[in-house]
């Protein structure tokens, strides 16, 4: 019998994925279950099992966008499965660098490479584009209507290549998402961002205090993390419009808390939401940052823990960034930007003092949210860290860490 395996769907809104990468090859023999392939959609990266067991033939290659629904492979479930052997064992070791086709050789190379359609061309001709500049995104190579809209003339002298290597690289499709959602961004909202400075040595008092007790108790770290995110949900409580979007010509505000954290995952920047954060402890905060953290990490996010976020914290501060202005995470109002922690003198009661201070950035839609509010929220964020005792722990430290 001969099975045909189809793309499911990964989530409601998505009708094609990307082919990201085949983990396994044509001929080869697959287990119920097995990972075969990686595909991308516009949201997440996800593996394929193998639906059932048996000798497996490709029906797209790594790179094509395939719609929801189409057969990517053909499973022969009559092969038995190949016994183990010396033989072939040393069958799947690679062939030598020398048997391999040559690295200019492009499979995918054909006549159509480059080749602009009539509409293209026509554009292209209008901003004066050579079409050898523009890398088609068609079928085949060819460049499209779109790849010519999109184009845009060099402003200065082609940079010259020869005798230097370069190499292209085609964006995954989560990749192109991002980037759109992120142009969209600047140019659909009234962006704005405002700055402030928090003092973090209450934090790290408490911390060294009680990370050990904590962990101990918990089996997790008592990271900074619960901290901001518990401040937030405070804030937005405080300043309700900062937890609202914009939908057509309505205002949607929400009664609860949805944080959307940004972490680095191998594929990219993935945005996991911390579902109602608003009934979390501090343990409940860190246990579903690690847990989500892990599986951003390992490509084991799904699409329903990326989507419906209502505000964003992001975290650039682990990468060594001192300030920065965020890009607010579309449709959501307004995003938090963490930034590294800094020994610096400050004047504390008309002395100056060595203190771990750290920048905080809210860039937020002036759309719906105006200088009031978006300045009370970050002072709100502010207050609660520098007085966590009393803004985020009721007064009861050991209560409020569950110890």
């Amino acid at each position: 019998m001969i099975l045909e395996m189809k793309v499911p769907s990964p989530g409601e809104s998505i009708t094609e994925v990307e082919i990201a990468e085949w983990l396994v090859q044509d001929g080869d023999y697959i287990e119920k279950d097995q990972a075969i392939a990686e595909v991308d959609s516009d949201k997440a990266t996800l593996e394929l099992p193998a639906e059932v067991s048996g000798t497996i033939t490709l029906k797209a290659e790594e790179g094509d966008a395939v719609a929801v629904g189409s057969v990517i492979c053909l499973i022969d479930t009559t092969a038995s499965k190949p016994e183990s052997s010396p033989d072939s064992v040393a069958s799947e070791t690679p062939a030598p660098v020398v048997d391999s086709p040559s690295p200019t050789t492009d499979s995918k190379s054909t006549y159509a490479s480059g080749t602009a359609s009539p509409a293209a061309k026509k554009i292209l001709a209008e901003k004066e584009i050579d079409t050898s500049a523009i890398t088609g995104t068609g079928r085949d190579g060819r460049i499209t209507k779109d790849d010519a809209a999109k184009a845009v003339p060099s402003m200065g002298k082609k940079i010259d290549t020869e005798g230097r290597d370069v190499k292209r690289t085609k964006l995954s499709m989560l990749r192109r998402k991002v980037a759109e959602r992120l142009v969209a961004a600047k140019n659909e909202t009234a962006m704005l961002t405002t700055f402030n400075e928090v003092d973090m040595s209450p934090i790290f008092e408490l911390r060294k205090q009680y990370k050990e007790i904590f962990k101990e108790k918990h089996g997790i770290g008592l990271g900074f993390m619960s901290f901001f995110t518990l401040a937030v949900v405070r804030a937005l409580k405080l300043f309700p419009a900062v937890n609202s979007m914009i939908e057509d010509k309505e205002m949607i505000s929400y009664d609860f808390c949805d944080i959307s954290i940004a972490v680095s995952g191998p594929k990219g920047l993935m945005v996991p939401v911390i579902r109602n954060a608003e009934n979390l402890t501090f343990k409940g905060v860190e246990s579903e940052v690690k847990r989500l953290a892990i599986r951003a990490r390992e490509g084991q996010i799904t699409i329903d823990e990326m989507t419906g976020g209502t505000f964003t914290i992001s975290n650039g501060g682990v990468f060594g960034s001192m300030l920065s202005t965020p890009i607010i995470n579309p449709p959501q109002s307004g995003i938090l930007g963490m930034h590294n922690i800094i020994e610096r003198p400050v004047a504390v009661e008309g002395k100056v003092e060595i203190r771990p201070m750290m920048y905080v950035a809210l860039s937020y839609d002036h759309r719906i949210i105006d200088g009031k509010e978006s300045v009370g929220f970050l002072v709100a964020v502010k207050e609660a860290l520098e007085n966590p005792q009393e803004f985020l722990m009721g007064n009861a430290i050991e209560k409020a860490l569950e110890l």
